[in-house]
């Protein structure tokens, strides 16, 4: 199987403006969805309306469930992007080759079962992560694959896209675009820091925003003393047994009301109430000994945040994970600036392994939340890795994206 080389660098040229040509795989395509903030960004600049934009250029779409008409179509026919029935025709834009210099798959969004015990909502991310890689292999040629979200519903499907891409020496890429979203105030925590005790902050559904709230606590917790070494057991619990988690050493008051007073808003009086009556936590417990909690906030917070003690600090660093929740969703712009950089040098901005360890994390949670707040243990998530060093978004929220 060949590797990313001379061959893909000469084969996709970039174009009069510097934009390399990527495949779109989506599994809709209609306003404000995943595939609206991302691919509209390549195509209409990252304001969305003509500025500037990425130095890539989407050459070929495939939609899994494409309407007779709507905003893919519209978008297409606007910009002379083909549409394909098929992922390799997307792929290969309809040739006997793969023209393109990278492909990314946004598999969020539409009508999808969910699976019945754990209300898991089953998105087709292997299966379009399996026609990608079949396609790489049938023309013997791989490009960069970039895979919105978590890589899978499940993590047996998580671990299955990961291996095959290690085997098949794809560039690999996924996750949110909360690591990468302005952070008030400012907080990068140093690399080789000694965490005592972290908490992430979120809202929303326990599984399509904890996972955001996941990644956000990750991109720091990973920068620890010792590097990412995986994670030993997971639990998640709600109502009275938030209370039984703090008692038992899982998570202080002080940290908590910590990364709760940075929110816009936040009302501190009476928070433990109303935070005792629609949060859910994420009890996690890393291979290494730290003991996080990822608290979705519901009734306090309607934003992402992050806490944490560190060794020799008398106050916790702590800080919101803000995002523009308007139109264009600015902070998808700077998730499209590492896809760019993946697509232009070959090589991921950060590491896929962080987006494996949160899948799996979520889905042990998943499974927690329906089996009556059951602890697991979770071998499966012993995945050591590096953090790297990689801009998030600075200046105002809203700023978008310098382009080189």
């Amino acid at each position: 199987m060949a590797s990313i080389g001379a061959t893909w660098q000469h084969a996709a040229a970039a174009d009069d403006r510097g934009r390399l040509p990527v495949a779109g795989v989506t599994t809709v395509y209609k306003r404000n969805s995943h595939a609206d903030v991302i691919f509209g960004k390549i195509l209409e600049g990252f304001d969305q309306q003509g500025g500037p934009g990425p130095g890539l250029r989407l050459a070929s779409l495939y939609i899994d469930q494409l309407p007779k008409s709507g905003l893919g179509r519209e978008l297409a026919k606007k910009h002379n992007v083909p549409i394909f029935d098929t992922i390799e025709g997307a792929v290969t834009v309809g040739g006997k080759g793969i023209p393109v210099a990278g492909v990314l798959s946004v598999g969020e969004h539409g009508d999808y079962p969910y699976t019945e015990k754990t209300h898991q909502h089953k998105y087709p991310r292997r299966r379009f992560f399996d026609e990608i890689a079949a396609t790489y292999k049938k023309h013997d040629k791989v490009v960069p694959l970039f895979n919105d979200k978590h890589l899978a519903w499940n993590f047996k499907d998580a671990r299955h896209m990961y291996d095959t891409a290690t085997r098949m020496k794809i560039p690999f890429m996924a996750g949110s675009s909360v690591p990468v979203a302005w952070r008030q105030p400012t907080l990068s925590l140093p690399m080789g820091c000694e965490v005592q005790a972290a908490i992430g902050i979120g809202y929303g559904g326990e599984e399509a925003y904890g996972f955001h709230a996941l990644e956000g606590m990750q991109c720091m917790l990973e920068r620890r003393k010792g590097g990412e070494t995986g994670v030993a057991s997971v639990q998640a619990v709600k109502g009275d047994a938030i209370w039984r988690s703090e008692k038992d050493g899982w998570w202080s008051h002080d940290l908590m009301e910590s990364a709760l007073a940075v929110q816009d808003g936040f009302q501190r009086d009476g928070w433990e109430q109303r935070f005792a009556k629609k949060s859910t936590l994420f009890l996690i417990e890393y291979r290494d000994g730290l003991k996080a909690v990822m608290a979705m906030a519901n009734g306090v917070t309607h934003q992402f945040g992050f806490a944490a003690q560190l060794k020799g600090e008398a106050k916790p660093a702590a800080c919101v994970l803000a995002l523009e929740e308007t139109q264009p969703f600015g902070h998808f712009g700077y998730l499209v600036k590492a896809i760019e950089h993946m697509v232009h040098t070959g090589k991921p901005a950060y590491p896929v392994e962080r987006t494996l360890l949160t899948t799996g994390i979520l889905d042990r949670a998943m499974h927690s939340l329906a089996d009556g707040y059951k602890p697991y243990e979770t071998p499966e998530l012993e995945i050591a890795y590096k953090a790297v060093e990689w801009p998030f978004a600075t200046g105002k929220v809203g700023d978008v994206p310098k382009t080189t």
